[in-house]
């Protein structure tokens, strides 16, 4: 019986480690797209990406070198700075499927209903906005509103 329990861990172990490696290539393909120097060894796109998510340098090492998943939080960084849906983020990442997050009528609200109004907060929120802009955005944005909005 432990053997079996030995096999069935080494094959979680390696599926993870392809769906680790996979996540981490598509991560490499954004960084490039988006200018990030991650292939010299003095281009400084990692320190650059952990700066701009404002996430530990070592986390995006870790990802990159493809030792471990980031977690959640970093993960929702990374989005944000990379133009990410996190849905897309955390379904690549094997950390969920599509089942799991559904996408039902793309937001919109079923006709008839009507469409409920997000506070100018919540939007920064929704949309990855570090919390230290949020009050930023939002006042921005409220300029847009009509008055009473």
């Amino acid at each position: 019986m432990a053997s079996t329990s030995r096999a069935g861990t080494r094959a979680d172990q390696n599926h993870r480690a392809t769906g680790l490696g996979e996540f981490a290539g598509w991560i490499e393909e954004l960084l490039r797209a988006r200018d990030y120097d991650i292939d010299s060894p003095r281009g400084g796109g990692r320190s650059k990406l952990a700066d701009d998510a404002g996430v530990h340098r070592a986390a995006v090492s870790r990802l990159l070198q493809r030792q471990s998943m980031p977690d959640l939080e970093t993960m929702r960084r990374i989005a944000a700075v990379l133009g990410v849906p996190l849905r897309e983020m955390l379904i690549r990442s094997g950390r969920l499927t599509e089942e799991d997050l559904p996408l039902t009528g793309g937001g919109r609200p079923a006709e008839g209903e009507e469409q409920p109004r997000l506070s100018p907060e919540e939007a920064a929120r929704r949309m990855g906005v570090p919390p230290e802009l949020r009050d930023l955005f939002a006042g921005v944005a409220r300029q847009f509103l009509p008055e009473g909005a």
